[in-house]
């Protein structure tokens, strides 16, 4: 059963989104994700909205390499291991986001994602995405100029 689906999962504790102090800080850190980078304030309350929070114990494995994704994760609190072809390639930290792609295409994930701390995260399933895309003119189009920055990061980044 995949994290957001609004049932606890595995030790993992799934809480409908807590008052606006900490939603105001999610969006905060959603302003941060390249992919929302050109959305308005108000975009990301109707997305902080929707998204639910959720605790997970140390060690849980967040996302498989190669398994479909359905979510989208900011971290909140707690660190995380990233993983590729079981090589350790980044550490994630509060702020850092992960996931995204799972928003925009049903394909394997690229990596996996393992808690190395207890972590706050809040997470953003597909289909919640889906909604907001259907109810917001405009939402779409700023989810491509977010995509292209990231894009954009990605190439500069693969330029040695």
């Amino acid at each position: 059963m995949p994290l957001g689906t609004g049932r606890v999962r595995r030790g993992g504790r799934v809480v409908r989104f807590p008052p606006m102090s900490r939603r105001d800080e999610f969006i905060d850190h959603l302003q941060q994700v390249s992919l929302f980078s050109a959305c308005s304030r108000k975009d990301l309350q109707l997305v902080a909205k929707r998204a639910e929070d959720v605790h997970v114990p140390a060690g849980k494995v967040l996302v498989s390499e190669g398994e479909t994704g359905h979510e989208f994760f900011v971290i909140i609190s707690g660190a995380a291991s990233v993983t590729r072809h079981g090589q350790k390639i980044a550490t994630l930290g509060p702020g850092d986001a992960f996931g995204e792609l799972a928003l925009l295409e049903k394909a394997p994930r690229n990596a996996t994602v393992v808690a190395d701390t207890e972590m706050e995260l809040v997470v953003l399933g597909q289909r919640e995405f889906a909604g907001i895309i259907d109810e917001v003119p405009g939402f779409a189009r700023k989810m491509l100029a977010g995509m292209a920055k990231r894009l954009r990061e990605a190439d500069l980044k693969s330029v040695h």
